[in-house]
């Protein structure tokens, strides 16, 4: 928003001399932000120039560029034309244009020099609107016939000083206003927020004498009832019609307004249109104007209906859609999409239009934004409407507009005056008047807080031994509950009071055993040397054919989601097997040829077949609708993953590498769950997307899959574009964490010497180590500390189906030394406990 600093005075008392630069810092103390400082920083000799001749010359990169002579009078010194290279082409010989000469600056400290360009010196340049920080237009230079109507450029001769009659010695200041803040896109809430920062008197310019609704006006039927997607908010709730006859359109719009709206950022058209954004500009109320004589029936208000269309005043047919608010003739003619944009039937044409029905209304800001974004169409009105727009205004806007009307038009009002007002009442919120010291930590006094809430605007009634009840003023409309008011104590009080204080961290209990067991994941498996990585949860369809998995398997159940980023990957994954290879396969494309890398994050597993609610955004849902939500939300258990390829140990002078094999998965699954203190167990297993006969399933001891590790399928690895013998394990965290005692046990340890013994064991070859060795455990009791397989035999000794496990066992007790006696019926009993459960016998 672009505030013209005379402008401004004319509704609030500005200081004697007071800079742009101290009205913005005076707006920033309040919360408003400062964009920019507009006017004063133009230098001259800014001048008049008229173009006597113009000489097209293309150049080889492809462009045109025009070398003009151009009569400055005597503002060069001579009298003698100025030569001028410009690159812009929507100007004629003979016209009267904006020049700046050598020794000059423009906005941004920009200083004008002759210099040599495109083979001639161009002494000065022919300025923009934009060069001259007038606006944002920069599609050509200014042409002052067509910026200053013909009648004032007339009076204008060649070296007149431009500076004054452009308004560049006038200040415009610069506010970005936030979407909460709707009612700073005006002049009158600028002046407001002015007031409160400095105390300055105030002079609401909305309060002008306003002819009262009568019967027997212009026709209007608010014939919208709301519909679903705006909570069936009804998309107009209060339309003012006003008639002006006799107006004649084509006089020029005085210089006044011409500079007023050129410093607010917006050009001159004609006078209907400069009035109705004056208006805008100076209450925040967009207006639109019709052609009375194009009308044939009531105005109604109503949602557009399949397969209408409206050509809007930017020359774009568009298909409407169900959810726009239209303007319409009877009910049948689109006129316009209500509060974005008019269309080309009812538009007002100077020389043909003499009476005009001025509509001022009250559009709903979600309706007019849903429609603004849908079309692509962004207007003034559409920015004020969709941050909202004072309903109280809507009345004195329309009068203001047909004041100027007659006033600059020489028109004649109808008495009738149509107020279609369907307004809902505004409730009060209750507020305790201790909250915003509470809030804000700073010790507000109650009587300053009811001072601020009626400076601006609220009223306030008794509601009880501290408490008041708070109508926020009709601009408001941001205000809808008690901390909104403490903003606006804080706000107005001063951002500056609030103290710069360190919070103080409370005591808390730190992390949960969950958080504490996947660090220490991490970092054992870190530890290991593998390297951790975080890959996007996103999959598609054709990565679960790609790992191998078959039709029915569960993990292809995955949920879709309603927005994806890209459409190739629109499924959560359900294992991180499906998405962490591509981080293997991007490390190897670049030259890594030795990777292990793991991932520690969540799966996704839908839901059962429920569907969360959307609760509206007014209120806070229910505890019925909150327990609908979070038992729609899909299970998301933690898992950590691994792959790994190349090298194990590199080789060097100190001999030969090793590949990495399933046995550096299985352990390093193995490292994960003695990480957390749980002990698994390992059984030859066949799942996708591993090799059939290089895969163990790890189980808990009561049977709980905890995982799985191996070799990935050559298939899988060739349609991945992984090296071959990649390895690769999951686990599900969460299963081991449960299972994990986060109350540690730690064991004394004994001092008494440790007892070894031991025994081989003839099997059939179908016998798994494993499984003897659990015999071995179970049979010899307490006793045994630890058992480990140190040697296989197969050979000329044993049948063809045999093989001889040969086991060391080690035996400790806490309190004494054991004999041989001892050891030796340990040992036997674990012998014989194999021999019962896998036919083992000794060699």
């Amino acid at each position: 928003m672009r505030v013209p600093v005379d402008w401004l005075g004319d509704y609030v008392e500005l200081p004697d001399g007071v800079s742009g630069a101290q009205i913005a810092a005076d707006l920033v103390a309040v919360g408003l932000e400062e964009e920019g400082l507009h006017g004063g920083d133009v230098t001259g000799p800014l001048v008049v120039g008229r173009v006597l001749e113009k000489h097209p010359e293309p150049q080889k990169n492809g462009k045109t560029i025009n070398w003009c002579q151009v009569d400055v009078g005597p503002a060069n010194g001579t009298g003698e034309p100025q030569g001028i290279v410009c690159g812009a082409d929507n100007f004629d010989v003979g016209d009267l244009v904006a020049v700046i000469l050598p020794g000059g600056v423009l906005p941004g400290n920009f200083r004008i020099s002759a210099r040599k360009t495109y083979g001639h010196v161009s002494s000065g340049m022919i300025c923009s609107a934009r060069g001259l920080g007038l606006g944002e237009d920069h599609d050509g230079i200014i042409v002052l016939p067509r910026l200053l109507g013909e009648d004032h450029a007339a009076q204008l001769e060649p070296g007149e000083d431009l500076i004054a009659v452009l308004g560049l010695d006038r200040e415009v200041v610069g506010v970005n206003v936030t979407p909460d803040r709707g009612y700073c896109f005006s002049l009158r809430g600028i002046a407001r927020e002015y007031s409160h920062s400095t105390g300055a008197a105030y002079s609401d310019p909305a309060l002008l004498p306003v002819d009262p609704a009568t019967g027997g006006g212009y026709a209007v039927e608010l014939a919208d009832p709301g519909i679903a997607p705006l909570d069936g908010v009804p998309g107009c709730d209060r339309y003012v019609a006003r008639v002006v006859r006799g107006i004649d359109l084509t006089r020029e719009t005085p210089e006044w307004m011409q500079r007023r709206l050129l410093e607010a950022g917006m050009r001159p058209i004609s006078l209907a249109v400069d009035v109705t954004n004056y208006v805008m500009l100076a209450l925040g109320q967009p207006l639109h104007a019709f052609d009375l004589a194009t009308l044939q029936g009531p105005v109604v208000v109503r949602r557009a209906r399949p397969g209408e269309r409206l050509r809007t005043l930017d020359d774009v047919d568009r298909a409407l859609d169900p959810e726009d608010l239209v303007i319409t003739d009877s009910g049948t003619r689109v006129l316009a999409l209500a509060g974005v944009m008019g269309g080309e039937d009812g538009e007002v044409t100077p020389g043909v239009t003499t009476d005009v029905l001025v509509e001022s209304a009250h559009f709903d800001a979600r309706s007019v934004a849903r429609t603004s974004r849908r079309h692509r169409l962004t207007s003034e009105a559409a920015k004020r409407f969709e941050r909202g727009v004072d309903p109280a205004v809507t009345d004195a806007a329309a009068q203001l507009a047909v004041d100027l009307l007659v006033e600059l038009g020489g028109g004649t009002p109808d008495r009738a005056v149509t107020d279609v007002d369907q307004r809902a009442a505004r409730g009060a919120v209750e507020l305790e008047l201790t909250m915003p010291s509470r809030y804000v930590g700073v010790d507000y006094d109650p009587g300053r807080v009811r001072e601020v809430l009626t400076m601006i605007g609220c009223t306030l009634e008794e509601a009880g031994e501290g408490w008041v009840s708070v109508t926020p003023p009709s601009w408001r409309p941001d205000l809808t509950d008690a901390p909104t008011l403490v903003e606006e104590v804080a706000r107005v009080d001063g951002y500056d009071k609030i103290p710069s204080e360190v919070p103080r961290a409370v005591g808390g209990r730190g992390l949960t055993h969950a958080q504490r067991s996947r660090r220490a994941v991490a970092g054992a498996l870190a530890g290991l040397g593998l390297h951790e990585v975080l890959t996007y949860p996103f999959v598609g369809p054709d990565r679960f054919d790609e790992l191998g998995l078959p039709a029915d398997d569960v993990r292809r159940d995955a949920l879709r989601l309603a927005n994806p980023l890209s459409d190739e990957a629109p499924l959560m994954r359900t294992e991180l097997l499906q998405t962490l290879p591509e981080s293997l396969r991007r490390n190897i494309s670049r030259g890594t040829r030795d990777v292990a890398v793991f991932e520690v994050d969540t799966v996704t597993r839908p839901a059962t077949g429920l569907r969360a609610p959307v609760p509206g955004v007014g209120a806070r849902p229910d505890d019925q609708t909150l327990e609908a939500i979070r038992a729609a939300v899909p299970l998301q258990p933690w898992h950590v993953a691994i792959v790994a390829a190349g090298q194990a140990e590199r080789s060097g002078w100190w001999g030969s590498g090793r590949p990495v094999d399933v046995t550096d998965v299985v352990a390093w699954a193995h490292a994960v769950a003695d990480t957390l203190g749980v002990r698994v167990d390992r059984r030859p297993s066949d799942r996708a997307p591993f090799h059939p006969g290089r895969c163990v399933e790890l189980t808990l001891a009561d049977g709980t899959p905890v995982g799985w590790a191996g070799e990935l399928h050559p298939q899988v690895v060739q349609r991945l574009g992984l090296p071959a013998r990649t390895g690769a394990a999951e686990l599900d965290l969460d299963v081991l964490i449960s299972a994990s005692d986060h109350r540690t046990q730690v064991a004394p340890l004994s001092t008494h010497p440790m007892a070894s013994s031991d025994v081989a064991l003839v099997v059939t070859r179908d016998v798994r180590f494993g499984d003897v060795e659990e015999s071995l455990r179970a049979g010899a009791g307490e006793l045994l500390e630890s058992v480990e397989l140190f040697d296989v035999y197969v050979g000329d000794q044993l049948g063809a189906d045999q093989q001889s496990l040969a086991f060391r066992m080690h035996f400790r007790a806490p309190d004494r030394t054991l004999t041989t006696q001892e050891v030796n019926a340990a040992r036997d009993a674990a012998v014989t406990r194999a021999a019962q459960a896998h036919g083992a016998v000794q060699r």
